[in-house]
């Protein structure tokens, strides 16, 4: 087991467990005395992996190093969540989507049950949705007050709806310059005083050059890149697909958090980025697909989940196979695949077609996408057995879902600041709401964004019930009657037909609620 993308479950606690880590603990040091010139930041894999397989940066031994994320940038990370718990979910118990009186069923249809509630709790608020509006309107202000003839466009997760709480906008300026004025740019910001202090910076040698800050208001994480104005399309295409597949928002949104609190959301930090999870999430709806999503019944979300994990941790065949969404979707040879390609690029191990520039691949910079299959294979596994008896049992007591995902206290704590500081300012009537970002024409550049890291996952989409994307799908939707999974026989002939269906009993522990 890797602590970095695992945890230890309710029933390994014991003397086996502490003495375990402290093992693992030990190691980790001995393994850090003996890498030279690698800094604190990076993450070791040694002789074996090669650079065609990780696509990352080697020493002259043909050692890989993964740069991971600085310590204080991600608060949704669960790094010490096994030496530390108390410090990560002490304060909320890291389950506040668990909801009091609701009894949750056992097996894959609590799961089921869990991803429904987590969905409906970490979707934004109108408070977090409108501050996100005004954060957008100021900084857009700032830009066209330099240069009033500029587009500015939102993109990303922001615009299709897909979010999470701490997530980054992502926008893009569309002029023209004969060089892109990125150090400008940076001045205005300065002068306006709209970023914190030391948090402005300029990535311009970048394959995207962005100017990235973190707003001095709200802390939300800006990132502005200029003339990619395809990225605007890809999140129209991503929109057309959630109305295709109601199922992929809730299933987008696990998987988001999932890589999210690993370090793994990132390109740079050795992740994949938020619009290739979409993508594999897309063909895997596409190539996949279930009776109940051909006639318009609800569908277990708990099997969509394990099944994801179980095609991209177990089955898919990284080093052959390519993945094509357009025209209905389907797997590629990456023989095929290259005979497109242009500048004489190979396609990489997360080979993903990207829809909109047929010649370019989207999932070429994940260099760290071995991390990402190990972890969806750990929660695989986890999820697998916590469905079956006799582990089901405790899902009364404990949370399916939590076993692989947690929302830590700095997350709640930073959602409730924000309603405390924010929301009355909201909610008076004398004050206008901020107006939404307009959208894109569909003319613009064809070069992708999100193929090179220029998006971040942290980037994410506005609050469903007032979304600028007229995604008006109301946030508090009121639990369905789950009596129906329990009567649901449409799994009989499925794979997972061996999951667990029993009746529910009610759990004796509850989880205070955000």
């Amino acid at each position: 087991m890797d602590p970095s993308i695992s945890w230890l479950q309710p029933e390994q606690e014991g003397p086996a467990k502490h003495l375990w880590l402290r093992i693992w603990q030990t190691q980790q040091e001995l393994d850090s005395m003996n890498l030279k010139d690698v800094d604190s930041d990076t993450e070791f894999f040694p002789n074996g992996l090669s650079n065609h397989i990780m696509n990352g940066k080697t020493d002259k031994s043909g050692s890989t190093f993964i740069q991971r994320r600085r310590k204080g940038d991600n608060r949704a990370s669960t790094k010490l969540m096994n030496r530390h718990p108390q410090k990560v979910v002490g304060e909320f118990g890291g389950c506040p989507w668990r909801r009091d009186p609701h009894v949750y069923a056992r097996g894959i249809l609590g799961l089921n049950q869990e991803i429904e509630h987590f969905y409906q709790y970490m979707s934004p608020t109108r408070t977090e949705h409108l501050v996100r509006d005004d954060v957008v309107c100021r900084i857009k202000q700032i830009i066209l007050s330099k240069w009033p003839e500029a587009q500015v466009e939102v993109f990303g997760s922001y615009r299709t709806g897909l979010y999470l709480p701490t997530s980054d906008i992502d926008l893009v300026v569309i002029g023209k310059w004969s060089n892109l004025p990125l150090r400008t740019l940076e001045q205005e910001f300065l002068d306006n005083d709209v970023a914190q202090e030391n948090s402005i910076k300029v990535l311009d040698k970048a394959s995207v050059p962005i100017v990235k800050l973190t707003d001095k208001q709200t802390e939300i994480k800006v990132d502005i890149s200029f003339n990619m104005s395809n990225g605007v399309k890809s999140a129209e295409l991503i929109k057309t697909y959630i109305q295709q597949f109601p199922v992929l928002p809730k299933l987008v949104y696990v998987l988001k958090q999932f890589l999210l609190e690993r370090d793994l959301n990132e390109v740079f930090t050795g992740g994949i980025s938020s619009y290739s999870l979409i993508l594999m999430c897309i063909s895997f709806l596409q190539l996949h697909p279930r009776p109940e999503m051909i006639v318009d019944k609800a569908p277990n979300l708990g099997v969509f989940l394990i099944e994801f994990f179980e095609l991209y941790g177990r089955k898919f065949n990284y080093m052959h196979t390519g993945i094509r969404i357009r025209d209905g979707g389907r797997y590629i040879s990456k023989e095929e695949m290259q005979k497109d390609m242009v500048d004489g690029h190979r396609p990489s191990l997360l080979c993903i077609e990207d829809p909109l520039l047929p010649s370019n691949d989207i999932g070429r910079s994940s260099y760290g996408v071995l991390q990402v299959k190990r972890a969806f294979e750990y929660a695989y596994t986890v999820l697998t057995n916590a469905v079956l008896p006799p582990i089901s049992s405790h899902s009364v007591e404990h949370s399916i879902l939590g076993r692989i995902i947690r929302v830590t206290d700095k997350v709640i704590q930073y959602r409730r600041w924000i309603e405390k500081t924010f929301g009355h300012k909201y909610n008076s009537p004398t004050i206008p709401r901020p107006r939404p970002p307009r959208s894109l024409s569909s003319s613009g550049s064809t070069s992708s964004v999100e193929e090179s890291g220029g998006s971040s996952e942290g980037s994410d989409p506005p609050s469903r019930d007032i979304s600028p994307n007229n995604m008006h799908v109301q946030r508090h939707i009121q639990p369905k009657n789950h009596n129906q999974w329990r009567n649901n026989r449409k799994y009989k002939n499925s794979p997972h037909n061996n999951y667990n269906q029993s009746t529910t009993t009610k759990r004796k522990k509850q989880t205070k609620q955000y």
